[in-house]
């Protein structure tokens, strides 16, 4: 049995700090990030299922979200403000993170490849409902990322807080009314007013 790599690759998720671009008073890796926005991802398809009247697979979209940074491992976090500068530039790195995707699942043995690059690759029909979720989750982790930031006095996350508010207003989703309404508030508070 070929010996794979691919497990011991994931870890190296803790090595990849997000936020480059911007002075943080803590780091966050993409180990940490990614299981922030599975959580939330699980969330606002559960508020989709028992709210709104869905059936989707709130777990699907957590292990989704879980495998949505991966290829960060190979790439690095690309900062948004370049990742999105140009069309361009926008297709030429969403090649090179087909071209990770592809080296990650090819480091898996074969008879996991179909299951799991199908996670990995986030192109698979059954779950083109959960993306928007997923997408959703990973905007309100870094809302998140900047309300800690701000807590903390760094206002150099103010403009970015802005932005990215105005994008999970703009999916127009219900679910994230309902996430930003009665979940979001509490990372305003301390541990102490948590009660």
């Amino acid at each position: 049995m070929k010996q794979s790599h691919f497990y011991a690759m994931l870890s190296r998720m803790k090595y990849i700090n997000r936020w480059g671009l911007m002075n943080n008073t803590k780091n966050e890796n993409i180990s940490e990030h990614s299981l922030q926005v599975a959580f939330i991802a699980h969330c606002l398809v559960l508020i989709h299922n028992k709210r709104f009247g869905g059936s989707l697979n709130p777990e699907r979209a957590a292990m989704l979200a879980m495998y949505h940074d991966v290829t960060e491992i190979i790439t690095g976090d690309m900062p948004t403000p370049i990742k999105y500068f140009n069309p361009e530039i926008k297709r030429v790195y969403q090649k090179i993170e087909e071209n990770a995707a592809d080296r990650l699942v090819n480091m898996l043995p074969e008879d996991f490849r179909e299951d799991i690059g199908a996670i990995i690759k986030q192109n698979a029909e059954v779950d083109s409902e959960l993306k928007p979720f997923v997408k959703s989750a990973d905007r309100f982790s870094a809302l998140i990322k900047c309300i800690e930031e701000l807590r903390m006095g760094n206002t150099e996350f103010l403009k970015a807080k802005e932005a990215i508010e105005n994008s999970i207003h703009n999916m127009n989703m219900p679910e994230n009314e309902c996430f930003e309404r009665e979940f979001l508030p509490s990372f305003f508070l301390s541990i102490d007013e948590q009660d």
